[in-house]
């Protein structure tokens, strides 16, 4: 089939390269326009974007999938089938009307749970001990499409986010080059989602990615886990911000006994109290330095018996 695949950020890119290597022909990418970004803030081309103008594939950088310009490119394209990774847009009727078999979207979650930004994060802050991945046809409705077909994916106690969207991302992109295949082939029909099992997962906000030492360790470690890597899990020291890595609840026996934010160093090791046992903070970053060792950042700050992580 002929095919106009549509992303932004790497979490797409082994996608976009698995249908390159299918027998599929990819004639064009989508992606959001060109934005600044990392430390110098610089514009850039999207992942996807690049990946596209290193194999000589068209671009497409609409500022809104609804604008004329873009539509009528794409109906000239004409594409079968639009496959859709992480795209960051909303798609009106009158681009998904275009393809034949519509645009076939790879979400992060095993619908119909977690539909919406943030499915993975979602995962890891609810507990889940399964997620996975789901292809399913884009409609109007918020990620409600019938669903052609899922991947599921146990979560480690250790996976963060970044972690998480890693493996998925490779195993989706296999299962977005079958459910193609199968389209493709007409041996696949989408099956619609359950509505009764339906459940949102909102974008994390930085305020969302704040640690909360008054509360279980089990909730501090799941809230840092889904904030890794953004939007960032963070306290403040001093009355100042800082970001923080992925925790460890630590239930040694051993363990002192620290109240909620309070910290206990030695040389290899920094804890911190919530309201059940210590959590083990690993990597650090404060305000306007480079991320560092718990242990080596608080050989620089000497936290005293009074410091306390959130006031």
């Amino acid at each position: 089939m002929k095919l106009v695949f549509a992303g932004t950020p790497e979490v797409a890119v082994p996608s976009l390269k698995a249908l390159l290597a299918s027998d599929h022909e990819v004639a064009a990418v989508v992606t959001r326009p060109d934005a600044r970004s990392g430390r110098g803030r610089k514009v850039s081309a999207s992942p996807v974007a690049e990946l596209a103008q290193s194999r000589g594939i068209e671009v497409l950088k609409p500022v809104k999938a609804k604008d004329p310009e873009f539509l009528e490119r794409l109906a000239e394209i004409a594409p079968d089938c639009c496959p859709v990774v992480a795209y960051g847009a909303l798609l009106p009727r009158a681009a998904l009307d275009i393809p034949q078999h519509g645009w076939v979207n790879l979400h992060f979650s095993l619908l119909p749970a977690w539909r919406g930004a943030a499915p993975v994060q979602h995962a890891l802050l609810h507990g889940d001990d399964v997620t996975g991945a789901s292809t399913f046809r884009i409609v109007e409705e918020l990620d409600a499409g019938p669903v052609f077909g899922t991947l599921a994916e146990t979560i480690r106690p250790d996976d963060t986010t970044g972690d998480l969207l890693d493996r998925l991302s490779t195993s989706g992109a296999e299962l977005l080059v079958r459910t193609i295949d199968g389209i493709a082939s007409g041996e696949l029909a989408p099956v619609p989602q359950q509505e009764s099992e339906v459940s949102y997962a909102a974008k994390l906000t930085t305020p969302d990615a704040e640690l909360d030492f008054t509360l279980p360790a089990q909730r501090v470690d799941r809230v840092a886990r889904a904030c890794t890597p953004a939007p960032g899990a963070w306290s403040t020291f001093r009355e100042t911000r800082v970001k923080f890595g992925p925790v460890r609840p630590v239930t040694d026996a051993d363990r002192p006994e620290l109240a909620p934010g309070q910290l206990h160093a030695d040389k290899k090791h920094v804890l911190v109290g919530t309201s059940t046992h210590p959590v083990e903070l690993g990597q650090v970053q404060p305000q306007g330095k480079k991320a560092m060792a718990a242990a080596d950042w608080a050989r620089g700050v000497h936290p005293t018996e009074d410091d306390r992580l959130g006031g």
